[in-house]
């Protein structure tokens, strides 16, 4: 019923956004009567920020047109490779005509990011995937809103999650002979899953496993998402936050977890903050600072933008992952595509070097947590095993913005370079064995920074990018 009267009030709302949005232009429009009053500007002001408090977000778009590499502008074309019912596997593909720069491009390393679904779109890791981009080949999971799935689809597990990993990585080794993989926040669990379970079948594994601000061992230095996942039962989640999608949405009557109320608890993490960003956008426009407001508009256009979640996936995370810590613990077993159960064991990992990164002031995965991923690989040679602490960094700092670009990247550039052999490029793909499906197919207080060197191909600027794509 809550997620009715949430859509109903929404609706409700809608018109009176639009108004504002109206009222805000008319106010602000020089030519207008009423934008030559005194207080114009300061009522303009109001109004909008009226609008961005009451309209609906929907998901952004990527938006990544080019990239700069070398002095080079790269052309990047967005597209889908694979489509699953609850996921799509989306590549940035990129043109150039420049020979020498296509040259390099071609022999970049593919990396895999694996996004989080745990409320908001894989849009969030836009700057992830822009930076990314100049040196790598790009591939990303982009996570469907669960109210648009339609219930003929299926529902959609923690062990799909899984599975969906492990066709993604295959489908790259096709292409490549081997890939590299990242996960960020949430992800980091059912990635460390799928490539213990390959590991085990004896499948090839990725070249590196990067993890970056994840709940491997959630006891360790717990915070407030943590707690609130620790202290209330199973049942209290089941009961309290699972709701059926209304009849206007293609996923009428799934179970999900509502983005919303994901989105409440975000704000409701740090209130004050919020208020205080809001108030100064408000400032910003009666000044006249378009550079600030521009800024908090593409921020909270992506912050507000939130998806539902099967309620399966959502229910299977909050038990494994922060309540029975399977696991840490060695009792996780997952069921695969024809129904086999398998038992995830890391320490069957042994030829993916590992690096985790963990933000200093990251307030939704604690100190340690991350860094646990070290202990469960104990298989893996200690020289292949890395871990960095990014001072000053809180979560989102680790794979966004100033010290992702600045202090993150560079190193996570570093370990997969120095660990980026084995790759070729294949016309087929191998095959897969019989029990899994065909390829169609995360600095402690000193950094350890893998060896590596560094070589630039002679780059020829171009006016034309398009022919040559890598």
């Amino acid at each position: 019923m809550l997620y009715q009267i949430y859509e109903s009030q929404r609706s409700l709302m809608e018109p009176f956004a639009d108004f504002a949005q109206a009222a805000s232009k008319l106010y602000s429009n020089p030519l207008s009567p009423l934008g030559k009053n005194a207080m114009s500007q300061r009522v303009s002001a109001g109004y909008n920020l009226l609008y961005r408090l009451g309209k609906d977000y929907e998901k952004p778009a990527f938006g990544l047109q080019t990239i700069e590499v070398d002095g080079t502008n790269v052309a990047i074309h967005e597209r889908v490779e694979i489509d699953k019912p609850f996921c799509e596997l989306r590549r940035f593909k990129r043109f150039t005509d420049d020979i020498d720069t296509l040259t390099q491009l071609k022999g970049q390393p593919a990396v895999l990011i694996v996004a989080p679904l745990s409320g908001h779109y894989a849009t969030l890791l836009r700057d992830t995937v822009k930076t990314m981009l100049k040196d790598h080949k790009v591939y990303i999971t982009d996570w469907k809103n669960a109210r648009l799935v339609p219930l003929s689809e299926g529902e959609f597990h923690l062990d799909d999650y899984v599975n969906y990993v492990q066709e993604f990585i295959r489908h790259l080794q096709g292409i490549y002979g081997n890939c590299h993989v990242m996960s960020v926040c949430q992800p980091t669990v059912p990635v460390l899953a799928a490539v213990s379970l390959m590991a085990t079948r004896g499948e090839l594994t990725p070249l590196t496993m990067t993890m970056m601000g994840g709940p491997i061992d959630a006891r360790k230095s717990p915070t407030a998402v943590n707690n609130l996942a620790m202290n209330k039962g199973y049942e209290w989640f089941e009961n309290n936050v699972i709701y059926k999608v209304p009849a206007s949405f293609p996923g009428a009557g799934r179970k999900v977890y509502p983005g919303f109320l994901q989105h409440t608890g975000f704000v409701a993490m740090n209130p004050q903050h919020h208020a205080k960003s809001h108030y100064d956008y408000f400032k910003d426009l009666i000044k006249g600072d378009d550079v600030g407001a521009e800024v908090h508009r593409k921020f909270y256009d992506e912050y507000n933008a939130v998806l539902d979640m099967d309620a399966h996936y959502y229910l299977e995370t909050i038990s494994t992952v922060f309540q029975d810590f399977k696991l840490v613990n060695g009792t996780w077993n997952v069921r695969g595509v024809d129904g086999t159960v398998e038992l995830v064991k890391p320490q069957d990992i042994t030829t993916t070097a590992l690096l985790t990164v963990e933000g200093e002031l990251d307030d939704i995965s604690g100190s340690g947590q991350t860094k646990a991923a070290h202990d469960l690989c104990s298989s893996i040679p200690a020289n292949q095993q890395h871990h960095m602490e990014a001072q000053g960094a809180g979560h989102y700092g680790i794979f966004s913005g100033r010290r992702w670009r600045d202090v993150v990247y560079p190193e996570v550039k570093a370990f997969i370079k120095a660990h980026n052999t084995g790759t070729v490029t294949m016309a087929a793909s191998p095959a897969a064995p019989a029990h899994a499906p065909v390829p169609a197919v995360a600095m402690a207080a000193a950094v350890t920074k893998a060896p590596h060197t560094s070589a630039k191909l002679p780059v020829k600027k171009s006016a034309k990018p398009g022919r040559g794509k890598a």
